[in-house]
């Protein structure tokens, strides 16, 4: 079956879900404002730049639900989605991942995001498949630590490809639409990269390599 891979942020939604949630745990008085608001803006910068280090963002980003309980988590993340997600939710981004069931394509989400954050963005999207980065779960609750390896750059390749070598899947005929010049490894295995509202990096890109440009916003 061909596949339709999707990043997340930016790309089908109007925003980054993981900076937005840096934010929003500072709004609600979750963590200290000042210091992991600063933190989370150059993070996000790094990001921009190609330079994150991954693992230390992980552990940033997952420490504010360490060793909080389930039905705590739940409402954080009901809050988060209906505050910040929902409005920033993409009329022609659906109107995309409906055309591509329509094909029968399968689809698949594929975001550097971890998975707490993202899961119930993927469920309200529609999107079954996620590979998102983990975060280490004991007792059933969050450590604060990675696990595996990060959904980033690379990391999107490798997990892919353990992912379709578990289901006996190919990437012949497959799409990849993304944002980010962060995605560039991805981008470049499959037979149909489309950069979506790319930054500046992909954009050139694309228009060296002869890649579709679309724009999802407006």
């Amino acid at each position: 079956m061909t596949l339709a891979i999707f990043d997340l942020d930016n790309t089908l939604i109007g925003g980054d879900s993981d900076h937005l949630w840096g934010r929003f745990v500072c709004e609600q008085g979750l963590v200290d404002g000042d210091d992991f608001g600063v933190r989370n803006e150059q993070f996000y910068r790094d990001y921009e730049r190609g330079e994150l280090d991954i693992d230390a963002y992980l552990r940033f980003a997952l420490g504010p639900i360490a060793g909080q309980s389930p039905e705590t988590l739940a409402d954080w993340h009901a809050r988060f989605m209906r505050d910040c997600i929902e409005p920033i939710l993409l009329p022609r981004a659906a109107s995309l991942l409906e055309d591509h069931r329509s094909r029968g394509h399968e689809l698949l989400i594929i975001t550097a995001t971890n998975r707490f954050i993202t899961a119930p963005i993927a469920a309200r999207l529609g999107v079954e498949e996620l590979l998102a980065a983990e975060g280490e779960i004991v007792d059933g609750r969050y450590t604060g630590a990675p696990a595996g390896i990060p959904t980033y750059r690379e990391g999107k390749v490798t997990r892919l490809e353990q992912w379709l070598a578990e289901r006996g899947g190919t990437l012949d005929g497959a799409w990849f639409y993304s944002d980010s010049h962060n995605d560039l490894p991805l981008l470049e295995r499959v037979d149909n990269p489309v950069a979506v509202d790319p930054d500046d990096t992909l954009r050139a890109i694309a228009a060296e390599r002869g890649w579709p440009v679309i724009s999802l916003r407006g």
